[in-house]
């Protein structure tokens, strides 16, 4: 029968500040909120891209019926709704993974795992601005973000070897 010991670091109550003699307060749960909160935060800015594109619901993207009934302002506007909603989506695409790779790992390697979350966040937050950069043409500002799949895959060689450690 395996064990398991949840470390102090992970899971510290969300609704007050830790005592001082905790670690720093990024840890366990608190970086599962956080990258809810980036959640949160894409579903703001596409109501945002939506508006000024004038797409109504449920359209999920502008299509090529709507770009060539527009004005080029209107593309323009249409087309950064399109990125901002594809940067969004992609999110979405990673984030269920992530989110239970960081629980998981961060049973064993709390200092770690909260480590490559943050680099996972703050890649997924320069992945989603880079792809609306009006000064970029096919969405290549995201390239900038790319760097998220490093701590991607750090989450998922950690769970991995949390879960080994946990079998042997």
């Amino acid at each position: 029968m395996t064990s398991i010991v949840v470390p102090k670091e992970y899971g510290l109550d969300l609704l007050r500040t830790p005592p001082r003699d905790t670690s720093p307060p990024l840890r366990g749960a608190m970086l599962t909120y956080a990258a809810l909160q980036l959640s949160f935060w894409h579903g703001l800015r596409i109501g945002s891209y939506r508006k000024q594109a004038g797409l109504g619901y449920p359209k999920a993207f502008a299509d090529s019926s709507d770009m060539s009934a527009a004005d080029a302002d209107k593309k323009k506007k249409m087309y950064l709704f399109n990125c901002a909603k594809r940067a969004e989506d992609n999110f979405h695409e990673n984030h269920a993974s992530v989110m239970a790779a960081m629980l998981i790992s961060g049973v064993q390697y709390p200092l770690t795992t909260t480590g490559l979350g943050v680099v996972w966040m703050a890649g997924r937050l320069v992945y989603a601005l880079g792809y609306t950069r009006t000064d970029k043409s096919k969405g290549e500002g995201r390239l900038a973000g790319s760097f998220f799949w490093f701590a991607q895959l750090g989450l998922f060689g950690l769970t991995a070897w949390t879960g080994t450690n946990m079998v042997l």
